[in-house]
C-alpha cells in the first residue's frame, strides 16, 4: 500500500548547480526544492512510485499545461501517468517530491496533521495511490476468436504469500515507549515458504457427470474413434465441487511451486530438499518461512556477489577483499551430502533459516507465532532460525536503547543505528 508522509525535510544545502534549488532529505532520501523552503520545515513527502490524484494534482498545479503561444505554465508532471519518480536535476537526484504541508488546505483542517501521519486520503479526498503502469491492450487476431479463461482451481487457498515489511524509515513514528522490538539479521538468498495445509486433491464426481458417465461408457468403441476418445470425452465434462486434504505445500515468495523445474534459477531443484524437510514435522495449519541461502544445485551463488569496491573504502577492500560472496557457510561443490534424511544432496550446498511461522485455521483465521514461540517449534524440527542482534524493551522517556555495557546503543531518529 502506498502512502505520503507527514514529515520534515532536513539538511538543506544549495544545490550546486542552480541558484534557485536546494537538496534537502526525507527518509534518508535526496530531495530537490526550491528556495523557499527552509530546513526542518513540516510538509508531506511522497516516495517514487507512487502516483498523486487528478484533483490534488490540480489544486497544486503540479501538471503540464501551456497558455495559447505555447509557453509552460503549469508543472512537471504528466496530466495522466501522475507519477513520482526519481528524476536528475541538473546532475542532481531527486528521490521523492516534498510538498508544504497547505499543500492539503484546499483538502481539510491541515492543523490536525503530525508529524509521522501516513495519508493516502485525506477528509474524504484521495490524495495518492500506489502508480500502476497501463498495459497496452493487445488486439486479437481474427483467427483467435472471443476465447474464455479457465478458472483454475487454487491449489491450497489457504496457503499466505509472503507478506511486503514497511520500510523502517517510513515507520519510526509507530515505535513507543514500552513497545517490544526484536532485530534481526537480514539474510542475502531467496525466499522460501512450506506449509501443511488443505490441498487440492481432486473433485466430486456430481449427478450429472455421472449419468454421463454411464451414457458414454456405454457407447459401443468405434474404430475411428478409440477408448481414448470416449475417455478424452468423459473428462471433458465439467467437474463437480473441488475436493481439498492435509498435504504439503511449497512456494516463493509469491508463486506456489506445483513442481520444481524452471523458475527464476533456470531450476528451481535445489528448493526441494529444504521442501520435504519440514514434512512429518510441521502441525495441521502451520506455515513456515524461511530464507534460502548459499548456492544452486549448479554452484552458482543464490544470492549475486558484491562489489566491495563500490563502497570506495580502501580499507574494507583491504580487510575483505574485493568481492562479498554471500555463503554463509555453504560451499558451492557440496561438502555435505546425504544432509537431509531421504535426499541425496549430491549437488552444491544450500541452508536455511527461519525467520516467521504461522498457524491458520480451516476458515482462514491465522496466528502469527511471537518470535520465541517460532525458535521453540524450529528448536523441535531441527532448524536454523535467523540471528537475533537484539530483543528487548524501548524504555519509557528514553530515545536511546542500552544494548549492554561496552555495545553502541539503539539511536531512534531518522535511521535505526547500531
Amino acid at each position: 500500500m502506498y502512502n505520503a508522509y507527514i514529515t520534515r525535510i532536513k539538511n538543506l544545502h544549495k544545490h550546486p548547480n542552480a541558484d534557485r534549488l536546494q537538496i534537502g532529505e526525507c527518509f534518508g532520501n535526496a530531495v530537490i526544492v526550491s528556495m523557499e523552503y527552509e530546513d526542518n520545515q513540516l510538509g508531506v513527502y511522497f516516495p517514487s512510485d507512487g502516483q498523486l490524484s487528478v484533483e490534488f494534482a490540480e489544486v497544486n498545479n503540479l501538471l503540464r499545461k501551456k497558455d495559447e503561444n505555447g509557453n509552460n505554465i503549469g508543472g512537471y508532471m504528466d496530466p495522466d501517468k501522475r507519477n513520482v519518480t526519481a528524476i536528475k536535476l541538473r546532475g542532481e537526484k531527486s528521490d521523492g517530491l516534498f510538498l508544504p504541508l497547505k499543500a492539503l488546505e484546499s483538502f481539510g483542517d491541515i492543523t490536525t496533521l503530525r508529524e509521522g501521519d501516513r495519508i493516502d486520503n485525506f477528509n474524504g479526498h484521495e490524495i495518492c495511490c500506489k502508480y500502476v503502469p497501463r498495459k497496452q491492450n493487445r488486439r486479437g487476431h481474427y483467427s483467435e476468436g472471443n476465447k474464455t479463461r479457465k478458472k483454475k482451481v487454487p491449489v491450497a487457498p489457504l496457503f499466505a504469500e509472503h507478506a511486503d515489511t514497511e520500510q523502517l524509515a517510513y515507520n519510526l513514528a509507530a515505535f513507543k515507549p514500552g513497545d517490544e522490538i526484536e532485530i534481526t539479521l537480514k539474510m542475502h538468498g531467496t525466499s522460501q515458504r512450506t506449509g501443511y495445509l488443505p490441498v487440492h486433491a481432486g473433485y466430486k464426481d456430481s449427478i450429472f457427470r455421472r449419468i454421463i458417465n454411464k451414457i458414454i461408457m456405454g457407447i459401443k468403441v468405434r474404430k475411428d474413434w478409440g477408448a481414448d476418445g470416449r475417455n478424452a470425452l468423459y473428462h471433458s465434462l465439467k467437474h463437480g465441487d473441488p475436493v481439498y486434504d492435509w498435504g504439503y505445500v511449497s512456494g516463493t515468495r509469491r508463486t506456489v511451486l506445483e513442481n520444481f523445474e524452471g523458475g527464476y534459477y533456470g531450476s528451481n531443484e535445489f528448493r526441494e530438499a529444504h521442501s520435504k524437510f519440514f514434512e512429518g514435522k510441521l502441525n495441521k495449519g502451520e506455515e513456515i518461512f524461511y530464507e534460502v541461502v548459499g548456492f544452486t544445485h549448479t554452484g552458482a551463488p543464490i544470492m549475486a556477489s558484491g562489489d566491495n569496491k563500490k563502497l570506495n573504502d580502501k580499507d574494507f577492500v583491504k580487510q575483505y577483499g574485493q568481492t562479498t560472496v554471500f555463503s554463509y557457510g555453504c560451499d558451492p561443490e557440496g561438502t555435505d551430502e546425504g544432509h537431509y534424511e531421504d535426499i541425496v544432496w549430491v549437488g552444491p550446498q544450500s541452508d536455511i533459516y527461519v525467520y516467521r511461522m504461522t498457524m491458520t485455521n480451516e476458515d482462514g483465521f491465522t496466528v502469527e507465532y511471537t518470535p520465541d514461540f517460532m525458535r521453540y517449534r524450529c528448536e523441535q524440527m531441527g532448524v536454523k532460525t535467523v540471528p537475533v542482534f537484539y530483543n528487548g524493551f524501548i524504555p519509557p522517556e528514553v530515545s536511546e536503547v542500552p544494548l549492554g555495557e561496552n555495545e553502541k546503543p539503539l539511536k531512534f531518529s531518522n535511521t535505526l543505528t547500531a
